[in-house]
């Protein structure tokens, strides 16, 4: 009864929500911990979904916490099964929501790491426009950092998604929905610069992938640990933070829009968030960087 239940709940999450593939790997995995949880301790409860409670789940989480699991991890899970249950009750599958009274325990943010306007500048010119694979790499940090797009969804544009005339590009993002972001005149250049090296890796590969964006040399789709492998390349010459990701390019377009004046609501739209809550955490990066500023440059910064 249990598995039927989060077998729907996973084909709701593909074909209704259009959640990515991690998520939904995720969501799957989170899920069978839970059955094999309580295969162990509440095997009725497989049968019987609706006897599971509060007192059923706390013990799931303070498992997972004995086990040495991070809280990072375990808000994960909670969420998930918070998920599962709402689904479950909508659907009329299961009657009462065990997560209702469950406390989501608080984990440390950490503020997103970014590259300041100076070592974004040098990223953008470490590609050798001279060969094929250079320009497509140029071009691929100019739109991440011009437009603050996931990886995921620059690895699903198509060509038809950029409007070159308007400096525009159409994105599918979280949830299926779409948005429309512009980018600059640097990002254009180098798009206009791509366009025949594509044409190039295209035919000399397969006539598979022609609706595809970015292809690699043998003309199919760029996938998105090779784009991670392209930022990687780049950042480790011009930086030394931990992260080096796609995503941080992310956090570097959101916190130069707002570090030059941009309004919340408007990083907010660009970004694709959800929730105002969670473009907020770039506030703080800037606040505690004029913050930093201000007590290395004010001579009564550290009096008193």
């Amino acid at each position: 009864m249990l598995n039927r239940t989060i077998a729907s709940f996973l084909e709701y999450t593909e074909h209704e929500r259009n959640f990515s593939i991690h998520t939904r790997i995720s969501y799957s995995n989170d899920l069978h911990q839970f059955v094999s949880f309580l295969e162990g301790r509440y095997p009725e409860t497989l049968n019987h979904p609706d006897w599971i409670d509060q007192d059923v789940v706390r013990a799931f989480l303070a498992m997972m916490l004995d086990s040495g699991m991070t809280k990072k991890s375990v808000v994960r899970k909670i969420s998930t099964l918070r998920s599962f249950f709402k689904f479950g009750v909508s659907r009329k599958l299961i009657q009462a929501n065990p997560m209702n009274n469950v406390v989501t325990p608080k984990v440390e943010k950490k503020l997103p790491q970014f590259l300041d306007e100076r070592a974004a500048g040098e990223l953008m010119e470490l590609p050798d426009l001279g060969s094929p694979d250079g320009v497509r790499d140029a071009a691929i940090l100019e739109l991440l950092y011009s437009t603050g797009m996931r990886r995921g969804e620059l690895v699903a544009l198509n060509v038809s998604d950029v409007d070159m005339h308007n400096r525009t590009v159409k994105v599918v993002g979280k949830g299926n929905k779409e948005r429309i972001l512009p980018f600059g005149k640097k990002a254009h250049d180098a798009m206009r610069r791509y366009e025949a090296t594509r044409e190039k890796m295209v035919d000399a590969g397969t006539r598979d992938a022609t609706d595809a964006l970015f292809v690699r040399s043998n003309g199919k789709r760029l996938y998105p640990e090779a784009v991670n492998a392209i930022v990687k390349k780049y950042f480790r010459q011009v930086s030394e933070l931990r992260q080096q990701s796609p995503h941080v390019l992310r956090h570097t377009f959101a916190t130069h829009l707002l570090d030059r004046g941009a309004d919340l609501l408007a990083v907010k739209e660009l970004l694709g968030h959800e929730s105002l809550s969670t473009t907020q955490v770039y506030t703080h990066v800037t606040s505690e960087r004029l913050k930093k500023v201000y007590r290395q440059a004010h001579p009564k910064a550290t009096e008193g």
